[in-house]
């Protein structure tokens, strides 16, 4: 438990090399769900609308499911067989150790509109700890050159942004902006969001087409088989 523990602290501080990352095995694994589902539960715990899935932190374990197998999907045509998802599970997993500062309940001991400040910083300093994470991943585990890196790690984080935009998250900002209904904490990471998505609306075309360009480039220079 001890070195699983280690390992994941130098993960999370950049300092865990590409052999280690390689090896990451079942008991990372086991310890990134538990982090997962901590990160899950602590997020919603107070929160007056929350559903059920949220409560019991189910939420954030599909999410996890589901980013691993979209960015296996993005990974696996340009770096090859050595993509391999549960490698991909467990990294993600691990990185959500820093999602436990959503817990943090600001809003009982500050006013509502430093709370709201407060979680948009928490906000940005999450994704950006864990954007980094995954391009240091990428860059160490696959050996892919910066540009290769850039594009599969901005593809699908741009398309994330993209559909959490899509899912109705306008309505509320319009209704904040228009002063239509009382500010929560979480108003400014729904601010956040919409200003995202409005770059992801025209960052995405341009990076999937650079991806799709990459993969024409890979299978150009393949080595045909001898028969």
């Amino acid at each position: 438990m001890r070195n699983l523990l280690l390992d994941t602290w130098r993960l999370l501080l950049f300092q865990l090399p590409g052999v280690k990352l390689k090896e990451l095995g079942r008991g990372h694994f086991y310890l990134g769900l538990l982090g997962t589902w901590l990160a899950g539960v602590g997020r919603y715990w107070d929160h007056p609308k929350a559903e059920l899935a949220q409560i019991l932190g189910l939420g954030s374990l599909g999410y996890t499911i589901i980013l691993a197998g979209f960015l296996w999907c993005v990974f696996r045509p340009i770096a090859g067989s050595q993509v391999n998802y549960w490698n991909i599970v467990t990294f993600v997993s691990l990185t959500s150790f820093p999602a436990w500062l959503y817990a943090i309940p600001v809003e009982k001991f500050t006013r509502l509109e430093t709370a709201i400040s407060l979680n948009i910083w928490f906000l940005a300093l999450v994704a950006g700890w864990r954007v980094a994470l995954l391009v240091r991943f990428v860059r160490l585990r696959y050996q892919l050159s910066w540009g290769r890196v850039a594009v599969c790690c901005l593809l699908p984080l741009s398309a994330i942004v993209f559909l959490l935009a899509a899912l109705n998250l306008e309505h509320a900002v319009f209704e904040i902006m228009g002063g239509l209904r009382n500010q929560t904490p979480a108003d400014g990471a729904y601010l956040v969001i919409i200003l995202l998505s409005f770059l992801s609306v025209w960052l995405f075309p341009v990076l999937l087409i650079a991806w799709g360009w990459l993969i024409y480039q890979r299978l150009r220079h393949k080595p045909s088989k001898v028969a």
